[in-house]
């Protein structure tokens, strides 16, 4: 028999209207914390839904490839 957990998950969720001209109305995007905590996932609906994850390691990485190309 498996053993089965509930939770719930930790979340930050914002409309892209302050933050984008470019997206369609009602356009959002939401974050979620792993359970095990080493990563997040990222919901972004907007021009169609787009959903991708990342481990902590792997956003340090793109934060500091972001950096590098805003100089």
């Amino acid at each position: 028999m498996t053993d089965i957990k509930t939770y719930k998950l930790d979340a930050a969720f914002t409309s892209l209207d302050k933050f984008d001209g470019f997206n369609d109305p009602g356009a959002f995007i939401e974050v979620a914390i792993w359970h095990n905590g080493e990563g997040f996932d990222v919901n972004l609906n907007c021009h169609g839904e787009q959903r991708f994850h990342l481990s902590w390691g792997q956003f340090k990485a793109m934060k500091k490839l972001i950096k590098e190309l805003d100089k």
